[in-house]
């Protein structure tokens, strides 16, 4: 167990470390990233969609990548608003690393790009320990997927730099206790804001922009108590997960799926055999 443990912070040591570069890098160049983190469903690309559309109405020099496990779909909806848009298929890999993000910018992300929104892989466990060189990072999830949802995902909740509910217009429908999803929110991540939205309604339209926007200009943002104990960015990964990080894929030792993505690495060896897999080689 503890070669395990070894290589988990190894990887996610030295993905913090390319993320800082990236960070660097893109801050030279006066772009903002925004990692968007959710399950699948949640309605992170309607979201997306409406507000690319805005901010070319205002103007705003902005830009999407969006990643999958399969198909263009995403990236063909999102291109609709006319502003530059990247899709990366995953190949079943469950989350964005910021090398692999670094290297899928190279010679495509435009000159001048102001804000550039990363849609992650759809997934609340993998995404959340890695840092892609956001400023914000925001997390999302519809009222139809239970209040509880902060206090199942400690991770991605506690670390986020904004939290979004979506799909508003169902709250009435799916008996959304809003009271009771705010509580669990201020359990693992007290002091940030929760945005209400709905696409169809039209609440909330502009908001996740305002605040790219804003963090862009250098305004405040929340900084996680996770983030500041280092409680999550250990990282603890949740899943006992152990990546060769120069994917896609092609891990020798992955000891479980992750929640949303699919993840179907078919290597052929239960968890407990996985696991037993990597021990021995320490």
């Amino acid at each position: 167990m503890c070669r395990v443990v070894d290589l988990q912070q190894a990887v996610l040591a030295g993905n913090d470390l390319r993320a800082r570069q990236l960070r660097a890098d893109l801050a030279a160049r006066g772009t903002t990233v925004v990692n968007l983190l959710s399950s699948p469903g949640s309605g992170k690309t309607a979201l997306l969609e409406q507000e690319l559309a805005l901010a070319r109405e205002r103007g705003t020099r902005i830009a999407a990548l969006t990643a999958d496990l399969a198909t263009e779909n995403d990236a063909i909806r999102l291109a609709r608003s006319g502003a530059p848009v990247k899709q990366v298929l995953t190949d079943g890999l469950c989350h964005l690393e910021a090398g692999m993000l670094a290297r899928h910018l190279d010679g495509w992300l435009p000159d001048a790009t102001e804000l550039l929104f990363v849609e992650n892989v759809g997934n609340l466990v993998c995404p959340a320990s890695y840092d892609l060189g956001e400023t914000l990072r925001v997390v999302l999830a519809s009222v139809t997927e239970g209040e509880d949802k902060p206090l199942k995902y400690p991770t991605a909740f506690g670390l986020a730099n904004l939290v979004v509910v979506t799909k508003m217009d169902l709250a009435g429908p799916a008996a959304f206790d809003e009271a009771a999803f705010r509580s669990h929110v201020a359990q693992v991540n007290p002091g940030v804001e929760v945005l209400l939205t709905s696409v169809r309604g039209g609440l909330g339209a502009g908001e996740l922009l305002a605040r790219a926007t804003a963090a862009a200009a250098g305004g405040p943002v929340h900084t996680p108590v996770m983030s500041r104990t280092g409680t999550a960015q250990g990282h603890l990964h949740g899943h006992g997960h152990v990546h060769d990080h120069e994917h896609p894929y092609g891990h020798g030792a992955h000891l479980d799926g992750c929640d949303g993505a699919d993840h179907p690495h078919g290597h052929g060896q239960s968890a407990a055999d996985r696991l037993a897999a990597v021990t021995a080689e320490s």
